[in-house]
């Protein structure tokens, strides 16, 4: 048996939205009749199957095991066998904390392809071929597995579309022996997050980049979002300088602005790496001083003029 493998994530009984992410990855990746199977692991991974019956999947396959949350013994365990039971070309997990915890260590001791934080992948003449950051989100580097029959990939969250369209995939149970852990959980913390906002589900985003010049002109464009019902959001110069949070970066290395219907850009000069967060986007407003900004090339609509100036006839209007 060949094809896609998608390792679905849960936290407290609850599908993580980069679940199904993973599963668009893969229609990237299909080939002819291969399936996409997807595995969830779990005490009660029953509990999961009507919310991973979307279109692109083939067959959902459950895996019980004791342990009630995350694990990292267990679900190497369980995607071990997985692998040696199903032989899938590629394997994907989320590039998340919890496959932190095994994914390196699996792809170890099967000899694996192995890639992390990886936004996109694809098929070049018939081979698998990964794209990653490197050297801080600088440059995007291309990965290619030679001689390795199956590659694990994880998969940078917010960056695929999640498949909608509901469907009926055949179920399976895939038995596995018990499972020694090294670790015991005790009990389940929830941590505050240091800014309350979520840029992957906000409808409509004002975001300001370096043409804004100074920090102190943060809070004016902070009001106009408010005024206007926007989420406030940067690009990564204005992260790197500490005048937003980094939860409010909207691009490669931030967040992808998934759930937006309207993206306000001001002041944002369209780096590459800005773009990618943005590409789900079907209404895009830009306004940039400079009319040769990269930003105009994916703008529904564009303004070439000085931003404070068209903030403050905004703010006129609400």
């Amino acid at each position: 048996m060949s094809g896609l493998l998608v390792i679905a994530e849960q936290r407290r009984g609850e599908l993580r939205p980069v679940s199904l992410e993973l599963v668009t990855a893969a229609q990237k990746l299909r080939r002819g009749a291969e399936e996409v199977g997807v595995a969830v692991i779990g005490a009660a991974p029953e509990k999961l199957v009507a919310p991973l019956s979307v279109a692109g999947v083939d067959e959902i396959v459950t895996v019980k095991v004791a342990a009630p949350e995350f694990d990292p013994d267990t679900f190497e365990a369980a995607v071990s066998a997985l692998i040696a039971q199903r032989k899938p070309d590629v394997v994907l997990v989320a590039h998340s904390v919890d496959s932190f915890g095994y994914a390196a260590a699996l792809a170890a001791k099967l000899g694996l392809g192995f890639a992390t934080d990886v936004f996109d992948a694809q098929r070049i003449d018939g081979e698998l071929v990964a794209t990653r950051g490197g050297y801080g989100q600088k440059v995007n580097v291309e990965v290619d597995f030679p001689g390795r029959s199956t590659v694990l990939l994880a998969v940078r969250g917010n960056v695929f579309k999640p498949p909608e369209q509901p469907a009926s995939p055949r179920v399976a149970a895939f038995e596995i022996p018990a499972i020694s852990s090294r670790a015991t959980g005790r009990e389940f913390v929830e941590l505050a997050a240091g800014d309350d906002v979520d840029m992957t589900g906000a409808e409509f985003i004002l975001t300001i980049g370096r043409g804004i010049g100074e920090e102190s002109n943060v809070a004016q464009f902070r009001e106009l979002a408010d005024a206007i019902g926007a989420t406030l959001g940067c690009s990564r110069p204005i992260a790197d300088a500490g005048w937003l949070p980094k939860s409010r970066q909207v691009g490669q290395s931030g967040k992808t602005a998934s759930a937006c219907k309207l993206y306000i850009a001001m002041g944002v000069s369209g780096a590459i790496q800005h773009l990618a967060g943005m590409k789900h986007v079907s209404t895009i407003v830009a306004v940039n001083s400079d009319a040769e900004a990269s930003i105009f090339g994916v703008a529904t609509y564009g303004i070439v003029g000085d931003i404070f100036e068209v903030a403050e006839e905004l703010r006129r209007l609400f």
